[in-house]
């Protein structure tokens, strides 16, 4: 018997309208007739469609108890998320010649509010990255003379590697796709140009250039500056089953070019991250470091023409500049290359650079009082904003004759102590995060602020959403203030990725939807409903589906390896033609993660994407008279896309083709069956890839039925499918066109660029 809520009041509008005439008689007993359209009756029906609108209202649970409900449950909603970019500054003038040391909290002027979240130091440099492009074999070949001939020129003993400057990252922009700064390089290393502002006359440069070296060695104070780098890698997307693990550093040196033996040859000093600084895990993710600059003296690099300095880009020394303004311009190179003894040959960035800092969409708020407290227990007091971070929330309460003091910030003053004295005197508070609301103890679990004190937020950071997501190029202008509080000079900002991240606040609705899922699971996962209800709510990604394999291992393929757990999980994506979706690394690290604190300790656990088996399908259809043909063509394609698809509304009850279902021709020509306009199905095939080419599926019965099939953790991945009117499906699809590609794209002859 299913369980159903009680109804305080069953009554609709049709009961309370005979109720209410059947009232008439007793109370006006003069009114005989309350028929249709009667202005009484018409009365009576009014009152009684507004009564039917409070009884609904009745027999619902009101909000309040709702969240009453959620609370008792330890469930506050989910505050927003925010959105968090890397970007790059620069001064507005370029006559400013200082160091200048940014304190954070800076605000970038934007649609939204978006912050710095750190201190950083701003130098007057633009940074251009380089790399010392390996030759290919054909290029050696064509230049095996030039080689030669520089080989006898600088005398060199050993096998000439040709190589070309070429620049990365043009006019601060980031690769999507990345390089691999190591790999293609012809000395495994990075080279960024630290180039001087330019000065109004070529005889005034040697002046600036003077006075960038003067700031840099410095800082404004006495002491060498920090270089503040920001790297963004380009995290590629995992192979079908292979498993993540939390990144790992990448084991670098950072070298600044000084003085060597002489004038023509540059030697490195290595320069140390600064504790507490790197948010980039050791460039294993998007993040921030600062780099400790030496002093003035030490700071060098060597001159690019070759008529001063035959040496220029030889050996060891850094990549030679043709351009005469740079070379006019630079100051000293940073080098970014592998340690020593250390086997690292890929580092691939989409993005790096200078002056770089990291922000988020979120806004501080300081020295706000929240109120005055009454003396009473369980007091609340709101806070400026809803969707506050809870790490730098700083809360005082105003004290009898010492002014205001700090309070902790506790989960559950329930909890607060098993002492009963160290409860009641527990300056302790609660925070809804989500709401922006404090609570204060009783008297018994944690202590009432006192009567007519005040309370203050001390300091605070709220906001967030997904409408913090904001493309590239969005944000231009930081204002900000130095660590002495006085203001900094106007700076610009390159925003050169898209700031990412940003969740929206949880809803009430999406919050009662965790209510049944949390009492089952208590946060822990132990049986596979556990894991899949615990990886829809991990933050900061959009699932669209997950599969548990319990005691699968992906390494080897293999079932029933004891104390193993398998999650597959596949990102949110609209129903679209092929490729179909693929989970990236930080989606995978973030669930990995998220699921890693809820395992028992035993557990082997495993997070992996979806390993796709392509396919292709042809079919043949008759039509019916009166519907359109390629309209019914392409309906025919679109249902068969549907249907493979791996996410809802696919699959045979749309929620994705199940995994590790074979393809059964047969379930194909029933779909395509159902069409509008398909007269009759005169055959459909399938194929599979062989390398680059298409092969057809062997028939498994006499009437040609065909099947692909897959293994427990495969999907099918639709990469072409063809409809045809006609008697039979074409018999190679390596022939016909892509029906997926892009519809008004016109195919158009390009000509080589050759000098």
């Amino acid at each position: 018997m299913p369980i159903l809520p009680p109804s305080l009041d069953d009554r609709r509008f049709d009961d309370l309208v005979e109720d209410l005439i059947a009232r008439i008689p007793a109370h006006t007993p003069e009114w005989t007739n309350p028929r249709l359209g009667d202005p009484g009756r018409t009365l009576i029906e009014l009152f009684a469609w507004l009564g039917d609108a409070l009884l609904y209202r009745a027999n619902l649970i009101p909000e309040r108890q709702r969240l009453v409900f959620l609370k008792l449950l330890g469930m506050g909603l989910k505050p927003a998320q925010p959105a968090r970019c890397i970007v790059s500054l620069a001064f507005a003038q370029a006559t400013e010649l200082g160091a200048h040391t940014l304190g954070p909290y800076g605000t970038v002027k934007a649609p939204l509010p978006f912050e710095t979240l750190a201190e950083t130091t701003v130098l007057p440099l633009t940074g251009e990255a380089y790399m010392k492009r390996r030759l290919t074999a054909t290029e050696r070949a064509r230049r095996a003379d030039v080689l030669h001939g520089l080989q006898r020129i600088h005398g060199l003993s050993g096998t000439p590697q040709g190589y070309e400057t070429t620049p990365l990252f043009v006019q601060g922009q980031a690769v999507a796709d990345g390089v691999d700064v190591f790999a293609q390089s012809a000395d495994r290393a990075l080279w960024i140009a630290l180039l001087a502002p330019l000065a109004p006359t070529p005889e005034g440069q040697p002046a600036v250039n003077a006075a960038v070296t003067l700031a840099m060695g410095t800082g404004g104070g006495g002491l060498p500056a920090l270089l503040s780098v920001g790297v963004v890698p380009a995290l590629s997307r995992p192979a079908p089953l292979d498993t993540v693990s939390a990144p790992t550093p990448v084991p670098v040196l950072w070298e600044l070019s000084t003085r060597g033996r002489n004038a023509r040859v540059a030697d490195y000093l290595t320069l140390g991250v600064q504790t507490g600084t790197d948010t980039s895990g050791g460039l294993a993710r998007a993040g921030t470091l600062r780099l400790q600059l030496p002093g003035q003296r030490e700071i060098w690099a060597p001159s690019n023409n070759v008529g001063q300095n035959p040496l220029a880009g030889v050996g060891d020394n850094p990549p030679r500049l043709d351009d005469p303004e740079r070379g006019a311009r630079l100051v000293a190179w940073l080098r970014l290359r592998p340690q020593p003894g250390e086997n690292v040959s890929s580092l691939k960035l989409a993005w790096i650079g200078i002056n770089a800092a990291e922000l988020d969409q979120r806004t501080t708020i300081t020295g706000r009082v929240l109120g005055a407290s009454n003396g009473a227990g369980s007091q609340s007091f709101a806070l400026p904003l809803g969707s506050v971070d809870a790490d730098t929330l700083e809360v005082q309460v105003e004290a009898p004759g010492q002014g205001y003091q700090a309070w902790t910030r506790v989960d559950d003053l329930a909890a607060v102590s098993a002492d009963a004295a160290v409860a009641r005197e527990a300056t302790a508070y609660e925070l809804d995060a989500e709401a922006g609301t404090l609570r204060f103890g009783d008297g018994l679990r944690g202590k009432v602020p006192e009567r007519e004190m005040r309370i203050r937020l001390k300091r605070g950071r709220f906001g967030g959403g997904r409408a913090g997501n904001l493309p590239a190029s969005s944000l231009t202008e930081l204002r900000a203030k130095h660590l002495d509080d006085s203001n900094a000079p106007a700076i610009q900002v390159l925003q050169p990725l898209a700031a990412g991240g940003g969740e929206d606040a949880e809803t009430l609705a999406l919050a009662e939807k965790r209510i049944p899922a949390r009492l089952r699971h208590r946060d822990r996962a132990v049986t596979e409903e556990d894991y899949s209800r615990l990886a829809a709510e991990a933050p900061g990604i959009d699932l669209g589906r997950v599969e548990v394999l319990p005691r699968f291992k992906p390494q080897d393929r293999r079932f029933n390896v004891p104390g193993v757990v398998t999650v597959m999980g596949l990102p949110a994506a609209a129903l679209q033609p092929a490729p179909n979706p693929r989970p990236d690394r930080p989606f995978i690290e973030r669930l990995h993660a998220h699921l890693a604190a809820r395992v028992p300790l035993a557990t082997e656990l495993y997070v992996i994407g979806c390993d796709y088996v392509p396919l292709g399908i042809a079919v043949a259809v008759q039509l019916r008279d009166g519907f359109a043909r390629d309209k019914v063509l392409l309906d025919v394609r679109e249902a068969l896309r549907r249907l493979l698809w791996p996410l809802a509304p696919g699959g045979l009850d749309r929620q994705g083709w199940p995994l590790g279902r074979g393809v059964r021709s047969r379930e194909l020509e029933v779909e395509v069956s159902r069409v509008d306009g398909v007269d009759e199905l005169r055959g459909i095939s399938l194929f599979q890839r062989n390398g680059d080419n298409w092969q057809a599926l062997p028939t498994i019965a006499s009437d040609g039925a065909q099947i692909l099939g897959l293994q427990r953790w495969q999907l099918p991945e639709l990469l072409s499918v063809v409809a045809v009117e006609g008697t039979a499906p074409p018999s190679n699809l390596d022939a016909l066109p892509n029906p997926f590609a892009v519809g008004n794209a016109v195919a158009v002859p390009v000509v080589p660029e050759l000098c």
